[in-house]
Order: structure tokens, then sequence, then C-alpha cells
């Protein structure tokens, strides 16, 4: 019977995009050699033990909805599921899960974590992990095999700012917003026409125009 703790989190500086490291520690109490785990790791965040700031409650509104239905709205959302490999061991194991993320604002899990303060009393995300696989280990007549039951299960509770640090390692200041492409063609010829140099200017030109036209209106109104 094998039993899972997650001890630890860190950016993952080796990965090619945004991603995090769980540090998962794995047991057998057995005493029976483990050859290898072909393990599948299930991440999903479970938003409802953590407290909110006020700016977090705004931020997250277009998630969620307002607070007082937070009670029937907030729900887990999928972070990634991903496979690991463990190496020979006995009694216990630690290895490292690189869980891959994404700036894609189009995405439930991110649009939850880019809404949340590092900085607050409660800046950790809390992580529930679920488990499925196969187990391969040292019998009386060869190597044995059973089955990890999707049932076993850890948690951990991710700062923020670990999430943060591995975003910024990639896109230092910045975010994704992913546009059609007919509307980013339409943002590019703006852009050329007014000899913008950078498409945050663009997008700045074009909400001073309309914050303008706004102003302008309620001026007449007046």
């Amino acid at each position: 019977m094998l039993s899972f703790a997650c001890t630890g989190s860190r950016v993952d500086t080796r990965a090619a995009g945004p991603a995090v490291c769980l540090d998962l520690r794995i047991s057998d109490g057995t005493g029976r050699r483990v050859h290898t785990v072909a393990l599948r790791v299930q991440v999903r965040i479970d938003p409802r033990p953590r407290r909110y700031t006020a700016a977090e409650n705004a931020r997250l509104a277009d998630l969620f909805g307002e607070p007082d239905r937070w009670a029937d709205t907030l729900t887990p959302l999928q972070l990634a599921e991903v496979p690991v490999l463990t190496p020979p061991f006995t009694g216990q194991t630690t290895v490292a899960v690189s869980v891959p993320l994404t700036y894609d604002l189009d995405v439930a899990a991110t649009r939850y974590l880019h809404g949340l303060d590092s900085g607050s009393d409660s800046g950790e995300v809390p992580l529930d992990l679920y488990f499925s696989g196969t187990l391969f280990y040292a019998g009386d007549t060869g190597v044995q095999v059973g089955l990890v039951s999707w049932q076993e299960e850890a948690h951990h509770r991710l700062p923020v700012a670990v999430w943060r640090a591995a975003m910024d390692a990639h896109f230092p200041g910045a975010g994704w917003v992913r546009l059609r492409r007919d509307v980013l063609d339409r943002l590019a010829a703006y852009r050329s026409a007014n000899t913008l140099p950078t498409w945050d200017a663009a997008v700045e030109r074009l909400l001073e125009d309309t914050a303008l036209e706004r102003l302008l209106k309620e001026a007449g109104r007046d």
C-alpha cells in the first residue's frame, strides 16, 4: 500500500516554459523492493478553503460571480495532469513533479491564479493531488505488478509567489491575452496606421481614446 505526501514546491528552472516543481514523497511500508511506479498525477485547485481579500473578490467576480454566491460557485479547477516515473526504492523516495503552467487567461485556473495577491496573509493556493498508475515490485516469483487507485491523494498549499515567479521567469512583467486572428489583424493595422512602437502602446492608445470618447459624451449630456 503506497501513501503520498507533497512536501514542498518551487519554480522549475529547467522547464522550457512556465512550470512549478512539487516534491512528492512516496512511502511503502511493506519493506519490499519497488522497481518503479508509473504514476499519473492529477493536480486540481480547490478554491474553497482559502480566504480572499476585497481586491481578490473583485478580480474573481467574473470567474465565480459575486461573493455571496461563492458557497455554490467555488468549485475545483483542473490545473494539470502529468506522468511521473519513480526510481527504484525501498521504504520511501521523493520525486519532483514538474507541473506545466500557461498564462492563457481563457483557462479558468490561470484566471484564478492571476487574480490572487501574493503578499496577503493567505497568499497560498490549496492544491489537491490525485494518483493512479502501476506499481512494479519484487515478489517471491519475480517482478509483480499492482495498481495505484485514484482514491490515493495528497494536499499542498502552493505559495502564490512561487506561481508568479514561474511566470516572471518567462514573461517578466507581462501577461497574455488570446485574440482571434481577424481582431489581431485589425489591431496590427491600427498600430501601423498610428506608427505605434509596441502592442502595449496600441492598446493604451485605444483605451485612452475610449476614455476620451466617454468623457465627451458625458460632457455633451450636461
